[in-house]
């Protein structure tokens, strides 16, 4: 998917009988599609800010949707999928009864490897969540405006270097992990030595930078 397509928002139709046609959706920021609906699965690929991608289906008790563009398909964070609804452009998953896509069944998973059960296998990772990243920037806008996150600051190699050789441990948090995200207090954001502009951590199964000041996430190693 191609970061310059424009924006194509067309609503879902539903016909008597049938399945809710698909929804086209466009995205807020850089995004992952992971195996399945939640935090506990795998990062298969990304999706563009602005990229068009679509949507094949949300669940209605989780905040995921399932994605297809451009050869990719899998799960992404509803609230970072935007379509139009009336004059505004929201965000999908809390409109997703106005927009009317299509809602589909969760998968059934192996009760031994959910979410819950990866984060009690941590020994203490801290439970919660991120808190929302660009989604309140594009909420409300009309068709046009500006959208998405500011394109994240390519670290240098010292820092890469040693996040990426000093691991720590995983936590995992309800939402996704984006840019502009916030990390919550309970959450430790460890140092790094002769950089003190960033923290970093392991959120969701990925090493990201954290502004230590206002604990927004920086910089997502992907």
């Amino acid at each position: 998917m191609k970061a310059y397509l424009a924006p194509t928002f067309v609503a879902a139709l539903t016909v008597s009988g049938a399945a809710s046609a698909q929804t086209m959706a466009t995205v807020a920021t850089d995004l992952n599609v992971r195996s399945g609906p939640g935090v506990q699965h795998g990062v298969i690929g990304a999706i563009g800010a602005g990229d068009e991608v679509t949507v094949l289906g949300c669940i209605d008790s989780a905040n995921w949707c399932q994605v297809s563009g451009d050869g990719l398909e899998g799960w992404a964070y509803g609230d970072y999928l935007n379509v139009k609804a009336g004059d505004e452009v929201v965000s999908l998953y809390p409109n997703r009864e106005t927009v009317g896509v299509t809602i589909i069944e969760a998968p059934v998973e192996d009760p031994t490897t959910g979410q819950d059960a990866a984060v009690g296998g941590l020994g203490g990772a801290a439970m919660g969540a991120l808190i929302g990243g660009p989604v309140g920037a594009v909420a409300g806008l009309a068709i046009g405006g500006a959208t998405g996150a500011a394109a994240a600051e390519e670290p240098t190699t010292e820092v890469t270097t040693y996040v990426t050789s000093n691991t720590v441990d995983p936590v995992y948090l309800d939402g996704e992990v984006v840019i502009g995200a916030g990390v919550p207090e309970n959450v430790t954001i460890y140092e790094i030595p002769d950089q003190p502009d960033y923290r970093y951590a392991q959120i969701n199964g990925q090493t990201v930078l954290v502004n230590p000041q206002d604990r927004q996430i920086m910089y997502i190693y992907r």
